[in-house]
This record gives C-alpha cells, sequence and structure tokens, in this order.
C-alpha cells in the first residue's frame, strides 16, 4: 500500500461516505479519518484482499460508531409490519419518481437506521455481496440477507411517504435540513441578512421545525444558565490539578493521588 494507492481511492471513499451520511462535512471527516486510520493500521492490510474494500470497511465502522437514531428515522420493524399487511400498498410511480430525485433518494436513505441504509449501499451501490455484508458485520448470512430486505422495505416506503411530506411543504421556502443546519447560526445571530430572512420564512410556515427551534432555543438558555450555578471542586480534584499541571511545567511526571 503505497500513497498513491490510498490517494487513487479518495474519490470512493468519499463518495461511499456521502452514500452513508448527508452532510457533506461530515463525509469529509470520516474520509479523512478513514485514511488516517488505514495509515496507523497499514501493517493490517493484506494485499490479497482489494484495497478499497478494505478501506470502506474502516469506514464503515466509522460511520457506524458515529450513528445515532434520528426523531425522523424510519422504524424498519413498523415498515414490515406494513409490508405484512395485504392491503398495504403504495404508487409504484410516484416512489420511482421520487427515487429519480437525488435529493430526495438521498432523504430517504438519510432516515433509515444506520446498519439498513449501510447493507443498501453496499450491496446496491458499492456491488458487494450478501456474502462480503454478512462477513463485515459479523453476522450470520440469514441475517445480512433480512438487513437487506428490510432497507429495501423501508427505502421504498421512506420514499413513498416522503412524496406526502413535501406536499405538505410545498411553498415553504428552504429544505427542512437546510434551515435545521442554519438554526444554530441564527440563534447566535451569525448568519447573514438574507440567509437568516429565508430561516425566518421557513419558521413561519413550516409545520415541523419551529418546536425544534424552540426547544434549541429553551436549551440553549438552560444551558446558559450553568454558568451562575456555584460550583466547587473538590479539594482532592483540586489537588491532583495542582500538582499534575506543576509536574508538567517542571518537565516531571506527577505520582497520582487518592
Amino acid at each position: 500500500m503505497t500513497p498513491d494507492d490510498l490517494l487513487g481511492e479518495i474519490p470512493g471513499l468519499y463518495r461511499f461516505a456521502r452514500a452513508l451520511v448527508r452532510d457533506e462535512d461530515l463525509a469529509a471527516d470520516l474520509t479523512q479519518d478513514t485514511l488516517l486510520r488505514a495509515i496507523e493500521r497499514a501493517h493490517q492490510y493484506r494485499n490479497d484482499a482489494p484495497l478499497g474494500a478494505w478501506l470502506k470497511r474502516i469506514l464503515r465502522n466509522l460511520a457506524t460508531d458515529r450513528a445515532r437514531r434520528s426523531e425522523h428515522e424510519v422504524i424498519v420493524e413498523d415498515v414490515e409490519a406494513r409490508w405484512h399487511d395485504d392491503d398495504y400498498t403504495v404508487d409504484p410511480a410516484m416512489a420511482v419518481a421520487q427515487a429519480a430525485t437525488h435529493d430526495e433518494l438521498e432523504d430517504a436513505l438519510t432516515r433509515l437506521p444506520f446498519i439498513y441504509r449501510s447493507t443498501v449501499v453496499l450491496h446496491d451501490v458499492e456491488g458487494w455481496t450478501v456474502h462480503q455484508i454478512a462477513d463485515l458485520d459479523e453476522v450470520g448470512l440469514p441475517a445480512a440477507k433480512q438487513r437487506l430486505r428490510r432497507g429495501r422495505m423501508a427505502l421504498v416506503t421512506a420514499l413513498a411517504s416522503g412524496a406526502a411530506r413535501r406536499h405538505a411543504l410545498e411553498g415553504v421556502p428552504m429544505r427542512c435540513w437546510d434551515a435545521r443546519q442554519h438554526v444554530s447560526e441564527y440563534l447566535d445571530g451569525a448568519l447573514d441578512a438574507r440567509t437568516a430572512r429565508t430561516v425566518e420564512a421557513h419558521l413561519e410556515s413550516c409545520p415541523t421545525c419551529p418546536p425544534l427551534y424552540a426547544a434549541l432555543v429553551g436549551v440553549h438558555d438552560a444551558v446558559g444558565a450553568l454558568r451562575d450555578t456555584d460550583a466547587v471542586i473538590p479539594p482532592q480534584v483540586a489537588q491532583r490539578l495542582t500538582a499534575l499541571v506543576t509536574a508538567t511545567l517542571a518537565g516531571g511526571v506527577a505520582e497520582p493521588t487518592s
């Protein structure tokens, strides 16, 4: 594995990261962390395995560590229960039309729980076999097949429901995710005037974002109130920290105290 080998894998790694996480900055961070991890563990790489596959395993594991359940995440068990119902169906033309729109497909993928999203991406985008995915996840072949089946079902359901959400948000300035990425800076008064006005217009007409913003403001105020809370450091902690700083500045090593 040479530096040129790693550099050649960057575009594919970043594409894979963007399929797993919607945020461009997070995708870049994951790609960077993957390269750093690969350099640290270069001795573990076996030349008989494709470098790209090895790097994607690292990236996928890093992304798994960062993944958290979102309030907008599809509950896959509920989706499968719907698919068990003989009366459940979707409009196929609408689902396919949604999938043909990059933003809608990306949004639907993002709403899938990570293990299902990554399984679908690895199999249907990256061309991995179910056997390879099972090895990566350290699960049996039936479990890997179940994740792929559930992930595909959940994706169709998410696309179908996404159309209804978009209809409800028709005419609302700015997409919800775009607005939510800006609300922290809006709260701090750090947005340029044009973007701030667009965020305000979104908050005035969106049915779901105002409660999130209100919660953000309330939590921000509560956290800010901590500065007025008296915090007395325990004597033993103060002693340990003082010894540590003193020893560090003196070039020595502080003995741990109990």
